[in-house]
């Protein structure tokens, strides 16, 4: 019936689509967790924004406040990335950053904070900071106000840069396993359609990456029969087919799954049935008077 094997061809294509996504984020988050990457952008942020390149002067002294960074440590004076045993922290509350902002620069109580903020010798930052004392009046819950404003505003465009920089690293690790595993989606499509009884067994979404879920994933048509490939106009259109399925992890793994659950609802319901006939009245037979 051509309705159902549209059905089947959508969920065995979403439940490897949703399947890839999901070992691709996975793989994503160990990445990030094991080279620090959100702790190491936002200390060059936050580098960026004290214009300290070599974490030496107020970038030390703010990353040493224990509010910023409890396990930092002031007995050695080395710069942060030898200092530091273990990874930077990965968020500082904007209250925090200003308290320690504050704490920094009023280092030594004898100096008025203006003439503090008027001694620093980047003329960027000082620019910044006398903007937002002089608007605060010399009222320093607001001056500290107007630091975490302006902490927030630089986290808002590191957060843009962040998400393009993983949307990169995802789609690059979505091609390798796509390559690696032979998930052409083309190929993936038209194997489908000739005998959408492959994607029968797929019952749910899963709810993790666990064997049942890799299990499902091998019933589809995916892998390499021969290796290598010949380089001829099949090839071409085989690697098309990888780049349209490295391109739909992009959507995440969520979307996917959550487009599943509903296709194999409808699977389950079936066909609407057709409303019975209403039944012909039935006339009495009343005897003339």
């Amino acid at each position: 019936m051509f309705g159902s094997t549209v059905l089947e061809v959508a969920i065995g294509l979403t439940f490897c689509y949703g399947t890839l996504a999901l070992v691709v984020s996975t793989l994503q988050e160990a990445l990030a967790a094991a080279f620090s990457l959100r702790a190491n952008m936002l200390c060059a942020a936050i580098k960026r924004m004290l214009d300290d390149p070599r974490c030496e002067a107020l970038a030390q002294s703010l990353y040493d406040h224990p509010l910023v960074n409890p396990h930092g440590s002031t007995a050695n004076r080395r710069p942060l990335s030898v200092r530091l045993a273990r990874p930077g922290p990965s968020y500082i509350e904007p209250a925090y950053f200003a308290i320690a902002l504050l704490d920094s620069l009023r280092s030594n109580p004898a100096i008025p904070l203006q003439a503090a903020i008027e001694a620093l010798p980047d003329e960027q930052v000082k620019r910044v900071l006398l903007a937002l004392y002089r608007q605060s009046s010399g009222d320093l819950q607001r001056f500290q106000d107007g630091i975490a404003g302006w902490f927030n505003s630089a986290m808002e465009r590191l957060s843009g840069v962040y998400k393009r920089r993983q949307l990169l690293i995802s789609f690059l690790l979505a091609l390798l396993l796509t390559i690696l595993l032979n998930v052409d989606s083309i190929h993936l499509f038209q194997t489908l359609w000739q005998n959408p009884a492959l994607a029968a067994r797929i019952k749910a979404a899963p709810t993790a990456l666990d064997a049942e879920a890799l299990r499902q994933l091998w019933v589809l048509p995916i892998g390499w029969s021969s290796f290598p490939p010949h380089l001829d106009s099949a090839f071409a259109l085989q690697v098309a087919g990888w780049l349209i399925t490295a391109g739909t992890t992009l959507f995440g793994a969520p979307f996917w799954f959550d487009l599943l659950q509903r296709a194999v609802q409808l699977r389950g319901t079936g066909a609407k049935p057709q409303p019975a006939p209403a039944p012909a009245p039935v006339r009495e037979n009343v005897p003339a008077s």
